[in-house]
């Protein structure tokens, strides 16, 4: 027991009145161990109904990320006391410090706090596929300064979080799972307008990820320089494959039109030459 005591009072470090003793060195690491065991309890509490849906997963997981820096914030602060280190006479002594770092650091800081109006807000969620910048995302990690998330290509893309916060971000999982997709196209003005719209319905009707239940509608929606122009509309659940589909519907229209002699006209102008 007497070793046992020498020991926790040896003295590793000693600088003036202060000095760093094995026993304060493990009482950090207590600490340290006693936050990681509080955290994973919580952690496993919280996520252990296995059949929690994408919806309540993202919800839990922004408030237990939230939970998760108040605590290694606190913990941190108990560090620094068992230490020796006063937080109040710190943050006080290094306030003009701060400010100093505070302005270099802005964009930082602006990015953390946005992180927090994330995880709080929740408008943002685990899964959600968002639109940013032209790019379709589907989120994977929302973390304090970044996002992680996943495009099309299967590349991993960190976004900062001002960026979701201050941009015009589409949210297509934000409401419903199924949404309205379009497909543009044009014809020769010599085509028959009721038999494209016909041929269009039937294409949109043929992809087995096209909901049937919703209505596929194409219009008429323009006569440009060269051609009529038509929108083909459908309803699908996949959000993340959409391009894919896209691209799998218009290989059916182009066959169609191939087999109907519909032509898709190229862009023209006719040049007048007057005469004097």
């Amino acid at each position: 027991m007497d070793l046992l005591k020498k020991i926790l009072e040896f003295e590793l470090f000693s600088l003036g009145a202060y000095s760093l003793k094995v026993s304060t060195l493990c009482m950090v690491f207590l600490i340290i161990i006693f936050t990681k065991i509080v955290l994973g309890i919580l952690k496993k509490s919280m996520f252990r109904n296995k059949g929690v849906n994408e919806f309540n997963e993202g919800n839990t997981y922004s408030l237990f990320q939230i939970i998760k820096y108040v605590v290694w914030i606190v913990s941190f602060g108990l560090i620094l006391e068992t230490l020796g280190i006063k937080v109040t006479i710190l943050i006080a002594g290094s306030a003009a410090l701060l400010v100093g770092v505070g302005l270099g650091l802005q964009q930082t800081f602006n990015d953390v706090i946005s992180g927090i109006i994330l995880l709080s807000e929740r408008s943002i969620r685990i899964s959600d596929i968002l639109e940013i910048d032209g790019d379709i995302v589907k989120i994977q990690e929302i973390g304090l300064r970044t996002s992680k998330g996943l495009n099309t290509d299967d590349i991993s893309i960190i976004i900062p979080n001002s960026l979701i916060t201050t941009n015009k971000v589409i949210n297509w999982s934000h409401q419903t799972h199924l949404n309205r997709f379009r497909i543009n196209i044009g014809v020769s003005y010599e085509s028959d307008v009721e038999f494209v719209i016909k041929i269009l319905n039937e294409s949109g009707k043929e992809h087995p990820e096209v909901d049937h239940k919703k209505p596929i509608e194409a219009r008429l929606v323009g006569f440009g320089d060269s051609s009529l122009d038509f929108q083909l509309l459908f309803y699908s659940s996949s959000i993340f494959g959409s391009d894919r589909m896209k691209s799998d519907i218009r290989r059916v229209i182009r066959r169609k039109f191939v087999e109907n002699n519909i032509a898709i006209p190229f862009p023209q102008m006719d040049v007048h030459v007057k005469q004097n």
